[in-house]
């Protein structure tokens, strides 16, 4: 087990609060103009991608231009409209997703780093219990609950 510190910080609360809020306007305020979509209906959709956009923009052009092949049943006023959308979202999607992996990562190895010291500290006391140093089988009979094992042989978080 590695006891290499990575990460040693502490964010106040009242920034934590400041954070909330401002996620919280964020999500008021584009609330009015974003869907959730299932599992199921994002698997079905083709995805617009880099690809992709170049040829939605060269499609806008030429309906524009040569409007005698545009169909009846397609509306260029919404294909103008959703592609405007997917413009002005990407960004905004982009800079979210990026905070969003930079939380993962930080929460993740502050996590681990939390783990790693409490599993050391864990068998600090397994080892005090086994010598009979006085009030450690206490201490190790509530902490080992979480190793306990299952029937089947994989550990389970005992409450």
């Amino acid at each position: 087990m590695s006891t290499e510190n990575s990460i040693s910080t502490e964010i106040r609360p009242e920034e934590i609060e400041k954070v909330k809020a401002a996620l919280s306007e964020i999500q008021s305020t584009l609330a009015p103009f974003i869907v959730a979509l299932s599992a199921e209906q994002r698997k079905s959709l083709p995805k617009m991608s880099d690809g992709t956009e170049p040829f939605v923009e060269k499609v806008l052009d030429y309906a524009e231009d040569s409007p005698e092949f545009v169909p009846p049943y397609l509306n260029t006023d919404e294909l103008k409209k959703d592609f405007a959308l997917t413009q002005q979202l990407m960004p905004v999607l982009r800079t979210v997703e990026q905070l969003a992996s930079n939380l993962s990562d930080t929460t993740m190895l502050a996590g681990s780093e939390a783990y790693v010291t409490a599993l050391s500290y864990y068998n600090s006391v397994k080892m005090a219990s086994k010598m009979n140093i006085p009030g450690a089988k206490t201490i190790h009979e509530d902490l080992k609950r979480r190793f306990a094992k299952r029937s089947n042989g994989a550990a389970v978080a005992s409450e």
